[in-house]
């Protein structure tokens, strides 16, 4: 006998609303996958009434407040009380969203749904020829953009990187001291401006900016700005390094790069290397014995997901869900560990042509570069001990990084100290 489901397709259409998974991207092109929770909102005889699982994946493009996406939904919506049939939703939509309101970081969406599908049945032979029908929904929610903090983060640490690094090239770059100066105040002006706009941007908004049609606010344009004055000093310090190698100047020589060989600059080059060299290790020993078996089980959870989900089995997927967010935690802790091992070990290899011009006594110096390095083998350990210790391996990794910031800010005092010895008379400085 084969059991009729006229009438079903449309209830579950008009109840449909689209799945707030998929944010609105910064990007103009994005693949988006969510997942979906069905709640029975009543009780029928002839249907087994519980909490179902399914999925979504789409394909959006983004043009501003407004974004367009097309995609495909199958979720398991009807399960009988005689025997394993089951009724799953296939469905083909269009979906656009437009942003209504974006304050601080979070904005107000809504959205809307149409498209073409129909019921499938686990056993075509027991069931009724199904028809296509167009179905449609709507929906809204709330976005939260944390993109921001993490741009913020990685452009104050590698325009840190640049100014060492420039700082280290000043001898070899042929211009004169006033010019050198004005590009040193317009790297830092940039380096300044970009990430301090960039955190800025959900919090300042659109409102009152030239180009608030195409969703660009001041704190986009201020930050776009310090990239170019950024760029422009850059290309400046180029240009004296060009000029010196073109020039028949007399060779900076080596020793100069690094006339200072005492303790602490040689400290921070053998513990910067060695950190380098411990966060390559590491990198190879993840790769070679680890990576393989992660990916292997992130494609068994992800089809365990998938089954658990086809079968009605809620237990068994929200099983497989919390496994695959440990996997992707073992996952993060491990890049984070090894990316900061190395960031240290760079930095300390950087600080080691500093030393000269930190004006401090050398029992300070020391002090600070002990500091420094126990920090960063501190840190790194720690966040890769999270997952077996969790809070306390946490906070003892941010009593790492404590370590790291409290040593740089001792040196850059030095390194003011050594910058007031120069603009002082002489012999008034002790």
């Amino acid at each position: 006998m084969k059991l009729s489901t006229r009438g079903m397709l449309p209830l579950v259409l008009a109840l449909m609303v689209p799945a707030g998974a998929g944010a609105q991207s910064l990007q103009k092109i994005s693949l988006q996958g969510s997942g979906a929770v069905l709640f029975a909102t009543r009780n029928d005889p002839d249907y087994d009434s519980k909490t179902r699982l399914g999925w979504e994946a789409q394909a959006r493009y983004t043009f501003g407040r407004f974004s367009f996406g097309a995609g495909y939904q199958r979720s398991t919506v009807f399960a009988f009380t005689e025997g394993q049939l089951t009724l799953a939703l296939s469905f083909g939509f269009m979906e656009p969203r437009v942003v209504l309101a974006a304050r601080r970081g979070v904005a107000l969406y809504l959205a809307g749904r149409v498209g073409a599908g129909k019921l499938v049945c686990s056993n075509p032979d027991e069931c009724a020829p199904q028809k296509t029908n167009i179905g449609y929904g709507g929906g809204g929610g709330l976005l939260e953009n944390r993109g921001t903090k993490v741009d913020t983060h990685v452009h104050i640490i590698v325009f840190g990187y640049i100014a060492l690094l420039l700082a280290l090239l000043q001898p070899y770059v042929a211009l004169s001291d006033k010019r050198k100066r004005q590009l040193a105040l317009l790297f830092i002006a940039g380096s300044t401006l970009l990430p301090v706009s960039v955190f800025l941007i959900y919090y300042v908004g659109t409102a009152g900016s030239p180009l608030a049609s195409a969703g660009i606010g001041w704190a986009s344009i201020v930050a776009d700005f310090g990239g170019l004055l950024v760029i422009i000093a850059c290309a400046g310090e180029l240009g004296g390094l060009w000029r010196h190698l073109r020039s028949q100047r007399e060779a900076v020589k080596a020793e100069e790069l690094l006339p200072d060989r005492s303790w602490p600059s040689r400290a921070l080059l053998t513990g910067g290397t060695l950190l380098v060299l411990a966060g390559f290790l590491h990198g190879a020993y993840y790769a070679g014995v680890d990576l393989y078996e992660r990916e292997a089980q992130d494609v068994a959870l992800l089809g365990a997901m998938v089954e658990s989900a086809a079968a009605q089995n809620l237990t068994a997927a929200l099983q497989a869900v919390n496994d695959y967010g440990g996997l992707q935690a073992n996952k993060a802790v491990k890049i984070a560990a090894h990316a900061h091992i190395i960031e240290f070990g760079t930095l300390a290899l950087l600080l080691a042509f500093i030393q000269p011009f930190v004006f401090l006594s050398e029992r300070w110096k020391r002090r600070w570069v002990i500091i420094f390095l126990l920090g960063s083998v501190v840190l790194p350990v720690f966040v890769l001990l999270e997952l077996q210790w969790g809070l306390v391996a946490g906070g003892i990794a941010d009593v790492g990084g404590l370590l790291v910031i409290i040593a740089l800010l001792g040196m850059l005092t030095g390194v003011l100290r050594y910058t007031g010895r120069l603009d002082a008379p002489e012999g008034v400085t002790k």
